[in-house]
Parts: structure tokens; C-alpha cells; sequence
């Protein structure tokens, strides 16, 4: 059971949210990424379960998807967004006390619509993968360190990628690219060699117009799972790893 909602203002159609202590005070704060402001915002969190008015901070144009993650190994979690139709990424490095620089953006493929942040060359350093809508790839960004990156690699994939996670779905300690494929009704799965490069994708059939993926082991067999949402059936489909 729950109360009823409290609210808070954020920016022109908030459209993606995490939730992680940006200020170091062992309290969960909430970061939306605001995709008609331009904006992230940053709303810290007081200690009873309210939160302080949005701080924000600029991003690119449409920011559609928000990670946040420490890129630069200092333990302060810092900002990670796509930007839809300015066809980048941004890097907001936290100066600690929940306080953000300004953006360094990154070239991503055109119309990046979902971000992951995961370490995939075993560097110890957290790496951007982005989904790219309208490029039918996917951009993987190699931490250079410092919070700076490397030019994107770019794999081909599905046909407009919608969302993507990263995840080892093989079992080998190297975090493998699942991405669900809006309209080619399919997932694709791309292996990791081990040095951030990746193989090409083997895809499977979904239901019509999957728009969210998760990589979860459901059936206790120490094999993680994918599990998609299908906007156009109204379902979910389960692949169990065999």
C-alpha cells in the first residue's frame, strides 16, 4: 500500500528519471531528464521523502534518456544523456555536493533514444552504449578516463532501435548489447569479444513494436533472461536462455 502522490515541478515533459544519492548524503535523489526544456533536473532529497526544487542543468536538444553513473572514478555519480535530435551525448561530471559542470557532448548515430553505462572493455571504467533510431545502430563509447570518451563505434542493428540495456547473457564476465527493435519486431543480441568490440547481432522475433527491454534470470537457472514489452499486441514476450 502507498499514500497518495506528491509531486514535484520539473521541466517541459519530463520523459526518463533515475534515482541515486548525487550529493554523497546516503539519500536517494531524483534526476529527470526534460526532453522539451533542454534540460536535466536535479532534485535533491531532504531525508524524510521530499525533495528541494529542481536545479537544472542544459543538456542537447531533446534529451530523451538519463543515466547516472560515476564516469571518472572520483565516487561522485555523474550525469549520462541522450539527446534525441541534436544527435549527441551528454556528459554533466558532478563537482561534488550535487552540484554538475556544464555538458560535454559526444557524437552519437541520428536520433539516440535510450543510453547505457556499463564498463564493457574490463577497464574498470564505465563506457556510454546508445540506441540510435533513425542509424538502425547501436554507439558504444569507450571511456578514455577522466570522464572523457573516445569517438563512437558503431554496429548495425534492427530497425529503429527503441531501447537497449547491457547485460553478460553468455556467461563469460563481459557485458553483452540487448536492444529491442521498434520496427523490425525483433531483438538483437550483440556478443562482447572482451576488449569493447562486439560481434554482429543474432536477432529474434518479438511481438509488433517492442519499446522496452530488461535482462532478468526468471526461471532460476543462473541464465539471465530477456523480457520485452510489445507496444503494438499489447504483450510481453519472455526468451529463456537455453
Amino acid at each position: 500500500m502507498f499514500l497518495n502522490q506528491t509531486t514535484y515541478s520539473t521541466g517541459t515533459n519530463p520523459i526518463s528519471v533515475a534515482i541515486v544519492d548525487v550529493n554523497s548524503d546516503n539519500k536517494p535523489d531524483i534526476i529527470v531528464a526534460n526532453l522539451n526544456s533542454n534540460t536535466v533536473g536535479v532534485l535533491l532529497n531532504n531525508g524524510n521523502g521530499t525533495f528541494l526544487t529542481q536545479t537544472t542543468y542544459s543538456t542537447g536538444t531533446n534529451p530523451i534518456s538519463v543515466a547516472v553513473v560515476d564516469v571518472n572514478s572520483d565516487n561522485k555519480p555523474d550525469i549520462i544523456v541522450a539527446n534525441r535530435n541534436s544527435n549527441t551525448t551528454s556528459v554533466l561530471l558532478n563537482n561534488g555536493n550535487g552540484i554538475f559542470l556544464t555538458q560535454t557532448t559526444y557524437a552519437t548515430g541520428f536520433y539516440p533514444i535510450s543510453v547505457a553505462v556499463v564498463d564493457v572493455n574490463s577497464d574498470n571504467k564505465p563506457d556510454i552504449i546508445v540506441a540510435n533510431a533513425y542509424s538502425n545502430t547501436t554507439s558504444v563509447l569507450l571511456n578514455a578516463g577522466s570522464g572523457t570518451f573516445l569517438t563512437q563505434t558503431t554496429y548495425a542493428i534492427g530497425s529503429y532501435p527503441y531501447s537497449v540495456t547491457v547485460v553478460d547473457v553468455n556467461n563469460d564476465n563481459k557485458p553483452d548489447i540487448i536492444v529491442a527493435n521498434r520496427n523490425s519486431n525483433t531483438i538483437s543480441v550483440l556478443l562482447n569479444t572482451g576488449s569493447g568490440t562486439f560481434l554482429t547481432q543474432t536477432t529474434y522475433a518479438t511481438g509488433t513494436h517492442p519499446e522496452s527491454v530488461a535482462v532478468v534470470d526468471v526461471n532460476n537457472d543462473n541464465k539471465p533472461d530477456i523480457i520485452v514489452a510489445n507496444v503494438g499486441l499489447s504483450t510481453t514476450s519472455v526468451f529463456l536462455h537455453c
